[in-house]
């Protein structure tokens, strides 16, 4: 007790500086802290579902002799039930299939009240596998009938609670009435299946031309799930998964007839997210800079602690004469270091409460989900190591200072351990600052970068709902529009995910390889986007509904593959399309993201109807042309939530992730950096203090201004020039790390790190420069005086 009321003094000493270091180390403790929890939901990513550890995806795979696999989570509508049938060690089985291609429907009720949620389609056997409580209802038999759905608990409360028996419609698929029978708890945020309303599966052929549920081969639009009875091993279902292809699908005939082979493979459920290459770089490297910014404030904290030595020393002198042994000592700085830690822990959490919406935005994950009780125990740990590491240092070393050591040469203390600390915080400094303007350069490169079209000035909205005769009424009113240079629709756009089908030769069975389908455009849509075309023409008022246009690789592919020299005028078959004639080439365009590139070879197909996706391009940009377009939409299809958004906004918000990760960086990099120079000018006003004598004396003798500045900046210097490299070079490999996920990386040259470097001592050298001008500038005589 009587440590703690000497730990309580002591806070409000002067010298003590105690509010500095309870703000230094509460700040980067709740930074890190935060990166640290952040770390821990990616990794721990559908661990709530029950028997998480037997639950897989099932995800197809394709090898062919010149190519490698090619693997994704998608299968037809037969494999996941009829691994249930044919496999004594399937126990459950269930599919999913997404119902709209918005990640937020609009859907109202009879009254026309709107909403908003994510659907999907499921069999009566999701829950089996993938179970959340049900508050109201049972999942399964509801989920056994036609046009009836389920909702999670939110979105019951958004519709006022008592949604039982209320009818719903999707607003881009009109005309087809929905009935909510029951209410399921919200699945958590950290699974990879987000959905709010589940609709059954049997409904399919209300919403789809074509019912694959019953399908072996094609139409892989399914999430297939399988969990498996305890004890099994899925290296040992590969004999079994083979006999069902076998009996099923003909795989031998399949194989040879296309030249690949094919199979499934299971993959875990809690690997699904985790076990991603992305997210595993992005969480090594949340975890670096975490603990970078916590060593930082650890070792300023200590800094601080032991720069204070020399009035310290003292006071434990005296204690010590007065009969304190080592242990009382070390229990008192112990006390110490535990209030503060206390303190800054109590900061920490105060700032994270007033900045919760921010950090919401800037991780993507609420506060009550990112803290769960998981989280906190984990964090508990890093928090007790990090006291004993702060602790031990300050106690070992104050409570063994022997008394007469203290009284005979209390101000020759020697600043080694000092320089150690500050060379450790310089080369956190200088990586953070270094990885800061790497990331915002590749940034930069992915939102102002050439995807191969223009969208400069590009409007677009989505259509899906609107009476296909209202569509051609607003065209035309549109381009009747001043501000207007251009209107197109098409299908899909480019930024867009793209499913997939095959090429085949009239004539042959054999499938040559599968394209990434961009399906309809008018005329129009080429032009607007000023996509050149290298070889044939562009689609003009003279096509036909079965002309495609395609890509450069596509033409390079058949060169190969049929050993066509030209592709232009020539017939061919696209499943799903039929017999489509091919009247232009153009350059490959990024499809997708920099980070998720969809490196297939493309196809557009032409139709005179207007698709979903309207494009409006505008002579300029302006909020009064926005509003323009804006109101003839609103007025043409009121139907219909007009949602209207640049294009360049849309290109900006692929990359939200890689922006959030940015931003984390600048904030643990800039308080990386405010409490290395919080340390710094702590470390060089004490050597200033302790200096004071010599400095007068130097003066005295004749030094001039330099040679007192240079007794401090050199050695600082030489301290952060070499911690300066060991930062670049950290920042070079994570970069390095980092750059595997895009396929187009910003240049990493030599300049760059020399560049950050140099920047880095030219701030260390202002803040010695300024913090040492004053005593070196000051009265030799009065600096005599005082000491």
């Amino acid at each position: 007790m009587n440590n703690l009321k000497l730990a309580y003094r002591n806070l409000f000493r002067k010298k003590q500086n105690s509010l500095i270091k309870i703000i230094s180390l509460g700040t980067g403790l709740a930074v890190g802290l935060m990166l640290l929890s952040k770390v821990s939901f990616e990794q721990n990513y559908d661990d709530f579902y029950p028997d998480a550890d037997r639950i897989y995806r099932i995800s197809t795979t394709i090898k062919s002799n010149d190519a490698p696999p090619n693997e994704w989570g998608q299968v037809s509508g037969a494999v996941a039930p009829g691994m249930k049938a044919e496999i004594p060690e399937v126990e459950a089985a269930t599919r999913i299939t997404n119902l709209t291609g918005e990640e937020n429907a609009v859907f109202s009720t009879p009254d026309k009240k709107r909403y908003k949620g994510k659907f999907i389609m499921a069999d009566e056997n999701i829950f089996d596998i993938l179970p959340r409580p049900m508050i109201t209802g049972n999942a399964k038999e509801i989920l056994s009938k036609p046009m009836h759905a389920i909702v999670s608990q939110s979105i019951a409360a958004k519709m006022g609670g008592d949604v039982i028996g209320r009818q719903i419609e999707i607003e881009s698929i009109p005309g087809r009435e929905l009935t909510i029978e029951g209410i399921f708890e919200d699945v958590p945020e950290n699974t990879h299946k987000q959905y709010d309303i589940i609709l059954s599966l049997h409904s399919m052929p209300s919403f789809f031309r074509l019912d694959g549920r019953d399908n072996w081969l094609g139409n892989d639009r399914y999430f297939g799930y399988v969990k498996l009875r305890k004890g099994t091993d899925t290296a040992s279902l590969a004999t079994a998964i083979r006999r069902m292809q076998d009996k099923h699908q003909d795989i031998k005939t399949v194989e040879a007839k296309n030249g690949y082979s094919f199979t499934y493979n299971l993959v875990p459920l809690k690997t699904l997210h985790s076990g991603s290459p992305h997210i595993r770089r992005m969480t090594l490297l949340l975890t670096i800079i975490a603990l970078a910014l916590i060593l930082t404030a650890v070792l300023n904290y200590v800094l601080i602690v032991i720069t204070t030595l020399v009035s310290r020393s003292k006071e434990i002198a005296v204690y010590k004469c007065y009969g304190a042994e080592n242990k009382d000592v070390g229990r008192l700085i112990f006390t110490e270091t535990l209030l503060h830690f206390i303190l800054s822990l109590l900061l920490a959490g105060f700032i994270v409460f007033c900045f919760g919406r921010t950090i919401k935005d800037l991780l993507s994950v609420s506060l009550a989900t990112l803290f769960n009780l998981r989280s906190c125990i984990y964090l508990s740990v890093v928090c007790i190591l990090i006291f004993f590491i702060t602790a031990f240092a300050p106690s070992y070393i104050l409570s063994r200072i022997p008394v007469a050591n203290v009284f005979r040469s209390s101000t020759r203390l020697r600043a080694k351990w000092k320089l150690i600390l500050l060379s450790v915080q310089f080369a956190a400094a200088a990586f953070l600052f270094t990885l800061l303007v790497i990331v915002n350069k590749q940034y930069d490169l992915m939102t102002n970068d050439n995807p191969g079209y223009t969208y400069r000035n590009i409007l677009h909205t989505n259509t899906s709902g609107v009476p296909r005769t209202t569509v051609p009424t607003v065209i035309d009113r549109l381009n009747r529009l001043q501000p207007v240079a251009a209107v197109a629709t098409a299908s899909f756009l480019p930024f867009g995910s793209m499913s997939g089908n095959n090429v085949l030769i009239p004539g042959e069975d054999r499938e040559l390889f599968n394209i990434a389908d961009m399906y309809w455009a008018d005329e129009q849509y080429v032009p607007l986007m000023e996509i050149p075309i290298i070889k044939g023409e562009a689609f003009d008022r003279n096509s036909s509904d079965n002309d495609i246009l395609v890509s450069q690789s596509f033409e390079e592919k058949m060169k190969t593959i049929a050993g066509w020299e030209g592709v232009v005028g020539k017939d061919i078959i696209i499943t799903e399309h039929g017999l489509s004639r091919i009247v232009g080439v153009y350059p490959d365009i990024r499809l997708g993201a920099i980070t998720d590139q969809d490196m297939r070879p493309s196809v557009l197909f032409y139709q005179s109807e207007p698709a979903t996706e309207l494009l409006i391009k505008l002579k300029t940009m302006t909020a009064e042309n926005i509003e323009s377009v804006y109101n003839i939409l609103k007025e043409g299809m009121p139907e219909k939530e007009t949602v209207l958004s640049p294009y360049s906004d849309s290109m900006v918000m692929m990359y939200s992730g890689e922006r959030r990760f940015r931003d984390s960086i600048l904030i643990g990099g800039a308080i990386t950096m405010l409490i290395t120079f919080i340390g710094l000018i702590g470390y060089i006003n004490s050597e200033v203090v302790r200096r004071t004598a010599e400095i007068a004396i130097r003066k005295i003798n004749g030094a001039s201004l330099r040679e007192i500045l240079q007794l401090f900046m050199k050695n600082i210097l030489v301290i952060a020039f070499f911690s300066c490299i060991v930062g670049e070079i950290a920042a070079s490999l994570v970069a390095a790390k980092w750059m595997e996920n895009f396929s187009e990386k910003t240049a990493l040259s030599p300049l760059l790190f020399i560049g950050c470097g140099m920047i880095i001592l030219l701030f260390i050298e202002v803040v010695v420069f300024i913090n040492c001008i004053k005593t070196a500038n000051q009265n030799p005589t009065d600096s005599l005086k005082k000491d």
